[in-house]
């Protein structure tokens, strides 16, 4: 399925591919082009916030694009795109809103109107390679009253991430004073690919403490991840507390920090 030229025809549906037919101005040009007064003001995809697939799970959010005409806004419309850049060679993934045609414009004054489109995202069927993880760009066109339009190929972007998940076992339990603890666990990754997770190896991850009776947790030292996302690290018992691993995360790996596990000392 492609995007067609005029937004009142797209058919209502999420598809994966590198084929996106937008209107002339903009395949000529990635930045805003226009043929009148209209101007995007502002693109927010999830709220601005990651969007963060497992490895089966679905991911509903929306987009939104502010637009101004001095003769009002009559719609408005956003898809994302992956690739190195916007040009079609160079675009190796898009995804389309849900619904047919504008999205719901709601007006702010007789100028300015937000308009807001929906997106659901299948890891199974959309997410098909692990390196559409990253950032993908958002494609905004906004139509004005009564025919301008305005294009942008870099109206924004998101980040779509991998999830991570992460677990800490310390122990002995109870310990005696000045003893050493041995804290173990395991960092895992969504493979895309494959529909499993698996090991997350070579990466920083910190040990961190949080002393009973406090709220705050401070890092104690930072290791490495090894074969199969193992994570040890090893601490002097000083006091009761809590202990946890925490994964800080990249722009296409979501950040992750086990539950906390209580150590008595004696």
């Amino acid at each position: 399925m492609r995007i067609r030229a005029s937004v009142t025809v797209l058919c209502g549906a999420l598809v994966l591919s590198s084929a996106l037919v937008v209107p002339a101005t903009a395949q000529a040009h990635a930045g805003p082009t226009t043929d009148d007064d209209t101007t995007i003001t502002k693109v927010v995809v999830n709220g601005g916030k990651d969007i963060v697939l497992g490895t089966s799970a679905k991911k509903s959010f929306t987009a939104t694009v502010t637009a101004a005409d001095p003769d009002g806004i009559t719609g408005g419309w956003v898809a994302l795109w992956h690739g190195t850049s916007f040009d079609e060679q160079d675009r190796d993934g898009v995804l389309l809103p849900a619904e047919e045609g504008s999205g719901l414009c709601v007006a702010a004054d007789a100028q300015t109107s937000t308009c807001t489109v929906h997106f659901t995202v299948d890891p199974k069927s959309d997410m098909t390679k692990n390196s559409y993880a990253g950032t993908w760009h958002a494609y905004a066109i906004a139509y004005g009253r009564p025919s301008g339009s305005v294009s942008d190929g870099y109206a924004g972007s998101v980040h779509i991430k991998r999830n991570t998940t992460l677990t800490a076992d310390a122990s002995p339990e109870p310990v005696a004073h000045g003893r050493t603890i041995t804290v173990k666990g395991t960092l895992t990754r969504a493979n895309w690919e494959t529909h499993k997770y698996a090991g997350l190896s070579n990466v920083s991850v910190k040990l961190q403490f949080r002393k009973s009776g406090t709220s705050t947790y401070k890092t104690l030292k930072t290791v490495t991840s090894g074969s199969g996302g193992a994570v040890k690290a090893t601490t002097t018992a000083t006091s009761d507390g809590y202990y946890r691993f925490s994964y800080a995360g990249t722009s296409a790996t979501d950040a992750a920090t086990s539950a906390s596990d209580f150590v008595n000392v004696q």
